[in-house]
């Protein structure tokens, strides 16, 4: 675990070197929305291959690179595409960037996902503030020894979603004049998608999206007192819902459509979010 901590030090110094910028705001943005990172001003572009101890994401979509750069006036730290367990990663690894974000002095994370809307009152390109998470991925990335320089050995979860951000976005929404649905996210391995019946037993016991990310890097962020603002597109409704196939291309497509209120969104969050960030 000492490995750990002294990795993500050294790939933090490794980033904080290369870019004059120190953003205390992160944001890790999933399939079909990483274009608001190439609206960056002022912007460093670092491919995590270049990254020490990095992990490369191999998903469609994932440009794989971090961003430091201004949004408006505002100075972020962006993950184009992340990794999954689906790749190959082990958990630890998942959450490892989140642990860099949280050495480069990062307060704050905004996490994006591609979701499948199990929740009927969704539909296909909605907005959704995760307020809760359901882990269903079969492991945590705080499993093994515990490194008290992260966090505790046991952090509590109650208030995973900072409720606060999720009243800000919400006052930001209405203000663009967009519905802003709120969810419970249910996290599953993958990469197959879900059946019918599985979506019926998410539905059951509680979940209102799902998807194959995001809950480890909340509970990475959590376990060091950041604090997570999550929102899921929902790129297409979940299996059983609609009589059709599901698909990647549909997920992008999606994403490529809400992209503009997307990022119209984010922009009006991220000095909402820089005002309020402050060592949970």
């Amino acid at each position: 675990m000492d490995n750990q901590f002294t990795l993500a030090e050294t790939a933090a110094q490794s980033v904080l070197t290369r870019a004059p910028l120190r953003p205390q705001i992160g944001l890790v943005l999933g399939s079909g929305l990483g274009g608001f990172a190439d609206s960056l001003t002022d912007a460093t572009r670092i491919p995590y291959a270049e990254i020490p101890a990095f992990p490369r994401s191999t998903a469609i979509g994932h440009a794989g690179q971090m961003v430091i750069g201004k949004a408006g006036t505002v100075p972020v730290a962006v993950m184009q595409g992340r990794v999954h367990l689906y790749e190959g990663y082990s958990a630890e690894q998942v959450a490892f960037p989140t642990r860099v974000f949280g050495r480069m002095g990062i307060l704050a994370v905004i996490l994006t996902n591609a979701a499948g809307g199990i929740n009927l009152n969704f539909q296909q390109g909605a907005l959704v503030l995760i307020r809760d998470h359901i882990n269903l991925q079969g492991a945590n990335p705080l499993a093994g020894p515990n490194d008290d320089r992260f966090g505790v050995r046991f952090p509590d979860m109650t208030h995973a979603y900072t409720k606060p951000y999720r009243e800000l976005a919400q006052e930001e929404a209405r203000k663009l004049g967009m519905t802003l649905h709120e969810g419970v996210y249910a996290a599953l391995l993958g990469p197959s998608y879900e059946t019918p019946a599985e979506i019926n037993y998410l539905r059951a016991i509680g979940a209102d999206l799902v998807g194959m990310s995001t809950a480890f890097e909340v509970i990475a962020a959590r376990h060091m007192g950041i604090k997570v603002l999550a929102i899921s597109c929902v790129t297409n409704m979940a299996a059983g819902i609609l009589d059709q196939p599901l698909s990647h291309q549909e997920v992008m497509e999606t994403g490529e459509r809400v992209k503009t209120r997307f990022e119209a969104l984010l922009r009006a969050v991220l000095p909402r979010i820089e005002n309020e960030s402050k060592p949970a």
